[in-house]
């Protein structure tokens, strides 16, 4: 890992990604409030330096422009950011997958993206046991190859992808996804995806680290949380970062965008890492992949 506000993975691109980044799925403006302005705002002033959005998150334009009011005020350039967004299900295929690319490049006012990824692995046009999602999912790569090619996003990735889907991708991929974005949380220890990944040097990146907000109030993590004066947040972040996953905290509460960076002062030690390893529960509290073909 580098150093710097937030310790940074290499990415098989050749770029670094920071380990922790903010998450901005239900983060919206409206109602004439400015909630995305200030949560990039309090995310740069903490020390965030990458964003992750999604063309389905309908925040691209507002992150877009809260960054380019934003980054002069903190005396930062666009290549000092990481910016992450994804390509919807409804814009598999390769033609609509390079203009999705564009267009959110467009909206985000940001020149090139940092990573684009695959946000699900099946098409909206077919249901999910379709074959035909093979299909979809291998041209959009293809145009996401070509895309980094052009420069119009650094690095590729997928999300939601299991190994089978990624086993397949070497049937018709020139280029390994730098990522694979999953669910990933002591109720949901994806480790097979996650061992699967580091001997393919894919970097893990966690979604939904929380359990969508539903384990925070969880005994077990409470508890441990008391026994290293953090909150159960901060044991569900270190949990993942311990090992070697990248995560995406999503707020829009001033105070905890600051104290998400708390998870980089301890360690969890070998017991309590095993008791979270023991959790498993193959608990979904999002999307699960495994009914897609």
């Amino acid at each position: 890992m580098a150093s710097g506000l937030v310790s940074s993975c290499l990415l098989n691109s050749g770029q670094k990604m920071p380990i922790m980044g903010l998450g901005t799925w239900q983060t919206r403006s409206g109602d004439g409030s400015d909630t995305v302005f200030q949560a990039v705002d309090d995310a740069l002033k903490s020390g965030y330096r990458m964003f992750d959005t999604a063309s389905t998150y309908k925040n691209e334009a507002d992150i877009g422009r809260s960054l380019k009011a934003l980054l002069p005020k903190y005396n930062l350039k666009r290549s000092d950011i990481f910016i992450t967004s994804k390509l919807a299900p409804g814009d598999q295929g390769f033609d609509s997958a390079y203009k999705a690319c564009l267009q959110s490049i467009k909206d985000l006012e940001c020149e090139y993206l940092d990573l684009y990824l695959i946000h699900w692995p099946a098409t909206s046009k077919l249901k999910r046991e379709d074959p035909e999602n093979l299909k979809y999912r291998s041209q959009s790569w293809k145009a996401l190859e070509k895309l980094q090619s052009e420069g119009h996003t650094k690095s590729i990735g997928v999300s939601n992808y299991l190994i089978r889907h990624l086993e397949e991708m070497k049937s018709y991929s020139s280029i390994v996804p730098a990522v694979n974005q999953v669910e990933f949380h002591p109720y949901l220890y994806q480790k097979l995806v996650m061992e699967y990944c580091k001997s393919n040097n894919i970097i893990l990146q966690a979604y939904s680290s929380l359990g969508i907000g539903k384990l925070v109030d969880d005994p077990v993590f409470v508890g441990i949380g008391k026994k290293y004066e953090k909150t159960s947040a901060h044991i569900l972040y270190r949990w993942a970062i311990e090992h070697d996953v990248a995560i995406l905290p999503k707020s829009t509460n001033t105070k905890h965008i600051h104290e998400n960076f708390e998870v980089f002062s301890f360690n969890l030690n070998t017991e309590d890492m095993t008791t979270l390893d023991n959790l498993n529960k193959d608990t979904h509290f999002c999307w699960n992949p495994e009914e897609v073909a």
